[in-house]
């Protein structure tokens, strides 16, 4: 069993249940918890949740997002990639003059996968009618819901970030004479409502080839992007095969390119080879370890993940064995190392997982990449489109530079870790550049130090950032500022926990599950 929840300060304990649902927002985690009341499984409770999410937490995702998601049904682990592609007409010129990927406007708009994954899944693995999991989102979205302070706290920076000229539609739909809602105000969004009504109805269909689709594509004429009917009705998800990498006595499992899983399984792969363990929990020795692997997982993926399809790599090589034991071979206990990065941060995520008695579990996450995203709202409908083309580069010879019906670098990831070939953890922390360095970091307080989810979320963290500046979350003490600078780190003391992610996780028990929740967010974990 885990260690007792009992070492950080934190105002949670961890959730024992027979099904849970960990996320963000407590109205979305109960919302998914009460499918599964109503005899739902986990896929209806996360999908349920993950909708509903779009109006209660609209500051991180929305219906004009991507999504992925890992999917253990009893028996397999099954990977979808649900990210969308540039238009189809853009082109580099589009970009002159610019020394990086814009992202406001509808230059950096793709198109949105959540909707295409929401229904794939459904129709895969779910129990309910598509109908069913909209229930909540709509009844919130009409008869209103009160904002959570963290929420409201992002959407006033929003709020204040789209004033003015050419984001006149998002002030219609997300502000009140041009302010955000307070935290503990009411809001109704009743376009998000009608929208997500008529994706029910339709089984998604509208929103790619129909009426809905045809009011993405007539918003983009008129405003000058470049996202058509055509861009839309083509979209298609994917099945994908999870990546593993080995650590200690279990597997962890990311999704393939184009996301930054395997920036997080190259560190693991190279922790397993340095013995992370022979160093207690929270030590300066522990921690320099963890950044220095991290380091090379950042360096494989700035350099190599791109859309697969013009990867000159193939992702199973970053995570040979061989490349593993050179990373390894070049960390030393006593020196930073400074390799090459170009890592990007982003705060426009939720994450949510979810699993049910029979031993289903998902790990889900979906979002607008930046926020809101783009700014651009389509009007009348509620539909604030992702900024994920800003993901891309404008380095000509990169495998991720941008070009015209092409996924982008993703940085949205979910993750589970499984044992003897059966899960035994689905999580993921949402934060951009924060997600990879998450996941190593849960991993290793679980399964080398023992603890439980929630105290491994409370713990406090590091990031390291595109300078290979180490960043400390408050709660470390002086001395792990002091010991790192002097194996050549360059310390940043922050005082903002939201700048380190948000956990959600679930751990596999003989009993059931045991569940955390981020305390630097303001979800829960909910369970029967």
């Amino acid at each position: 069993m885990a260690a007792s929840h009992n070492r950080y300060p934190s105002a949670r304990s961890p959730v024992y249940a027979r099904t849970v649902v960990a996320t963000s927002q407590p109205l979305a985690a109960q919302a998914g918890l009460s499918a599964m009341q109503r005899g739902g499984n986990a896929i209806d409770a996360a999908l349920t949740a993950a909708i509903t999410l779009t109006v209660v937490e609209p500051t991180s995702n929305g219906i004009g997002g991507d999504a992925f998601a890992l999917v253990w049904d009893g028996e397999e682990l099954l990977g979808y990639n649900g990210s969308g592609r540039s238009p189809a007409a853009l082109t580099r010129d589009r970009f002159a003059g610019m020394d990086r990927m814009p992202t406001t406007g509808w230059l950096p708009v793709t198109v949105p996968g959540a909707v295409a994954s929401w229904a794939a899944l459904s129709s895969r693995f779910g129990s309910f009618p598509f109908e069913a999991l909209f229930e909540p989102a709509i009844r919130y979205a009409s008869a209103g819901f009160a904002v959570g302070p963290v929420t409201a706290a992002a959407w006033a920076r929003a709020a204040e970030k789209f004033r003015g000229a050419g984001f006149e539609a998002f002030a219609a739909t997300f502000t009140r004479d041009g302010r955000a809602p307070a935290a503990g105000e009411r809001v109704c969004l009743p376009d998000h409502a009608a929208t997500l009504a008529e994706i029910a109805t339709t089984g998604g269909d509208s929103f790619y080839r129909g009426p809905l689709a045809g009011r993405i594509a007539d918003a983009a004429a008129r405003q000058g992007g470049l996202l058509t009917r055509d861009d839309l009705s083509t979209h298609a998800g994917q099945w994908v095969e999870p990546l593993r990498v080995r650590y200690g006595d279990v597997e962890v499992a990311e999704l393939p390119p184009n996301g930054q899983g395997v920036a997080a399984l190259v560190a693991l792969g190279v922790l397993d080879r340095l013995g992370l363990g022979r160093f207690p929990v929270d030590t300066p020795d522990a921690v320099h370890l963890q950044v220095e692997a991290m380091k090379r997982g950042f360096a494989e993926l700035t350099t190599h993940v791109a859309d697969p399809e013009t990867m000159s790599v193939d992702p199973v090589r970053l995570i040979a064995p061989e490349a593993l034991d050179a990373h390894a071979e070049a960390i030393s206990l006593d020196r930073a190392t400074h390799p090459v990065s170009c890592v990007r941060p982003d705060h426009g995520t939720v994450y949510l997982t979810a699993a049910d008695d029979a031993g289903m579990m998902v790990s889900f996450i979906q979002s607008n990449y930046m926020g809101f995203g783009s700014g651009v709202v389509v009007p009348g409908t509620g539909i604030a489109m992702q900024n994920r083309g800003a993901g891309f580069t404008l380095e000509p010879d990169h495998p991720n530079t941008v070009a015209g019906g092409k996924r982008p670098l993703h940085t949205i990831i979910p993750a589970m870790a499984l044992r003897d070939g059966r899960p035994v953890l689905s999580f993921g922390v949402m934060g951009g550049h924060m997600q990879p360095q998450g996941h190593v970091q849960m991993v290793a307080r679980l399964f080398t130090y023992g603890q439980d989810p929630q105290q491994a979320s409370d713990a406090p963290r590091w990031y390291v950032d595109e300078q290979w500046r180490v960043h400390l979350e408050p709660g470390w003490p002086a001395a792990m500022a002091d010991a790192l600078r002097q194996r050549g780190h360059t310390v940043v003391l922050e005082r903002d926990g939201l700048l380190f992610g948000g956990a959600q996780l679930i751990q596999a028990t003989p009993a059931g599950y045991c569940a955390g929740s981020d305390h630097r967010k303001e979800g829960l974990a909910a369970g029967d």
